[in-house]
This record gives structure tokens, sequence and C-alpha cells, in this order.
């Protein structure tokens, strides 16, 4: 049957923060802080490894300074989001130039009901874009493949 991948590449007008996004979003119901696990987060490098890390839920100021430090921002970093009250959560991924923001729901992903084969896509882009509207969104792209 093979694997399904769903994703979302949202396109910022200008480069963005991890904190203009966290902020935004923290308004429409979506957290970093993933309880009781903390703070997910991961820093690329120079040498392209994807460093995947942890922080207790009282760091999360720390690690959204961390990604998006100057000596970062050449590279892509990524942090967990959750919906609490949907359940539901996944990647943002942050790519060099911060212009283009991916989202990937790898936890507890909504799948559409009569199809459940699917992503539901279409619940993550209601719950995504209002907010990030006034952020500067410029576009997006939802896809969902099959391997």
């Amino acid at each position: 049957m093979g694997s399904r991948d769903a994703d979302i590449d949202f396109t910022f007008t200008s480069p963005t923060t991890v904190r203009a996004v966290v902020d935004t979003l923290a308004g429409a119901g979506w957290s970093a802080v993933l309880q009781p696990g903390g703070v997910a987060y991961m820093l690329n490098d120079a040498d392209d490894m994807y460093d995947w890390h942890d922080s207790a839920p009282d760091g999360i100021g720390e690690v959204v300074t961390l990604l998006d430090a100057p000596e970062n921002l050449p590279y892509a970093v990524a942090l967990n989001v959750y919906h609490r009250e949907a359940g539901t959560g996944g990647m943002l991924m942050f790519l060099p130039g911060r212009t283009d923001v991916s989202f990937v729901p790898t936890i507890d992903r909504r799948r559409i009901p009569a199809a459940p084969e699917f992503t539901d896509l279409a619940w993550y882009l209601h719950a995504l874009v209002p907010p990030l509207v006034p952020a500067g969104l410029e576009g997006y792209k939802a896809t969902e493949i099959r391997y």
C-alpha cells in the first residue's frame, strides 16, 4: 500500500521569524509546548545535520531565541506545534532565508473521515492560514503524496 506524506508550504512576503509565527499561531490555539513533553526543536548546521532537541516547557523563550539567532539564519530550523483543543499538531520547518515555512502534520494527524487514508489538509489550512495572513503570508501549496 505504501506510506503517505502531507505538507503545507507557506510563503511569506518578507523574512519571518520563529517568534512571529509562534506568537501569531498562539492566538489561534497552537502551542510550541507539547504537554507533558516540553518543547521539541531542530537545528540544522553547516554539516547538514538535522539535530533534534527537547527542552522543558519553561524553556520555550530560550528555544525561540536560539532558532532565531543570526548564526542560524542560513540553516533550516524546526519546531513542533500542537493544537490542544483539536488534539493534533506537527512540525514547522523554517527554511534558509525565512520566507518559506513548511508545516508537516506529524502529531495525531487528522484524517478525512470518508477517506481515512488521506490527511484532512482542509482542516489544517483553515486552522493555519487565517492567523498567518496578518504575519505576511503571501501564499501556500498543500500536497499529499503516496510512496
